[in-house]
């Protein structure tokens, strides 16, 4: 006899201004530079809580593309990642550390780390992000997306989000509640 297997369903999760705060300098919304400057977003430990008692696996997916450039250090990434996985409720970080030129299918708007194994089952998953490349992304997977509008001076997504909220702790309410009607359908 076999053992059934039901392949979960994720929250996929920028890092940079959905679960820490970015550092915005000129509109423009940047990475912490050091574990000094790391500061979780406020009400992210709550919404991250209540996603996890949904049974949903929280998977954060981060392009991290100044290590490429040189313009910060891959250790120091890997410390804040480490951060965030010993102070929020997080199953797997996923990193692309490729710039642009690289042309790689794992920067985001590229589905790629989404798609990574362990697999997920993408319907019911979704994506969360403060960038254009982060909904783009979620949408190639597959995935519903919800846009977390930072008001930063920055393109906007092409593709139209699932939703549009300020706070992840909004994110939260908008999953679980969409998560709730489509079992109710």
């Amino acid at each position: 006899m076999g053992v059934d297997t039901v392949t979960p369903a994720a929250i996929f999760l920028d890092r940079d201004g959905v679960l820490n705060e970015a550092i915005v300098r000129d509109g423009k919304p940047y990475p912490p530079a050091s574990l000094d400057e790391l500061v979780i977003a406020p009400g992210a430990p709550a919404a991250l809580k209540r996603l996890k008692a949904a049974r949903y696996r929280l998977v954060v997916v981060t392009n991290q593309p100044d290590v490429a450039t040189g313009a910060q250090r891959r250790d120091i990434v890997e410390a804040i990642n480490a951060h965030l996985v010993k102070m929020l409720p997080l199953d797997e970080v996923r990193v692309c550390y490729h710039d642009d030129a690289a042309a790689c299918g794992c920067r985001k708007p590229a589905p790629g780390l989404l798609l990574q194994t362990p697999d997920h089952d993408l319907p019911r998953s979704v994506m969360i992000g403060d960038r254009w490349r982060d909904v783009e992304a979620g949408a190639r997977a597959g995935c519903r997306t919800v846009f977390l509008d930072g008001g930063y001076d920055d393109r906007r997504p092409s593709v139209a989000p699932d939703a549009t909220v300020r706070s992840l702790e909004e994110a939260a309410s908008w999953v679980l509640s969409h998560a709730q009607a489509s079992v109710l359908d």
